[in-house]
């Protein structure tokens, strides 16, 4: 059964293009085709038949081709609110630099959010979310540094020294995978981090 969203036409020959230099034969077929079905034998149709063989393999290599390209993967880190609040997730992680925490993305209920893009450079990475609609975060025990609006802040010691605040990150073992999606649910559920 057919979807209502898929239309079926049948070809038919362009009233526009009659006049356009292109003549159509008997049943809207071009006269080089015509020569081919038929099977002229003489040197015109010899041409035809391999010009068209030539733009029919052309084309059969080219669609083959887009097909067997390989389209690399998304590789991502992302996270996904399953809870029925806003809520506000910081991240932290370790670069070549040192440790750094980023925030604060707002997600919205039942929303993935991309945190970072491309393939991830860390196995662990740290996450601090506040829940907008309800109150309450999630939370763990490595303390990082944060700020009320939105930051990238390098290093976790002497946060409050330094003018910061500073919560408690839970953390993600993502297995050295290259993409990630940590899944955020409710407080009663726990959080469960996926390849």
């Amino acid at each position: 059964m057919d979807s209502p969203d898929t239309t079926h036409a049948s070809p038919q020959p362009s009233p526009s293009r009659r006049g356009s230099g292109v003549a159509a034969s008997s049943g809207g077929v071009l006269p080089w085709v015509a020569a081919l079905r038929a099977g002229n034998g003489d040197q015109r149709g010899g041409q035809l038949a391999r010009l068209a063989r030539a733009v029919a393999g052309t084309v059969a290599v080219t669609c083959l081709a887009a097909i067997l390209v390989p389209v690399p993967a998304r590789a991502d880190l992302r996270m996904c609110n399953q809870t029925a609040s806003k809520v506000g997730i910081a991240l932290g992680y370790r670069d070549p630099q040192g440790w750094v925490t980023e925030g604060w993305w707002d997600v919205a209920p039942k929303v993935c959010e991309t945190l970072v893009k491309g393939a991830l450079a860390a196995r662990f990475y740290y996450v601090y979310a506040v829940d907008y609609t309800r109150g309450g975060e999630w939370s763990g025990r490595s303390l990082m540094c944060t700020k009320d609006r939105e930051f990238t802040i390098r290093g976790v010691e002497d946060c409050l020294a330094r003018g910061l605040d500073r919560n408690g990150f839970y953390e993600v073992d993502t297995g050295e995978q290259k993409s990630w999606t940590i899944q955020l649910t409710d407080p009663n559920q726990p959080v469960t981090p996926t390849p």
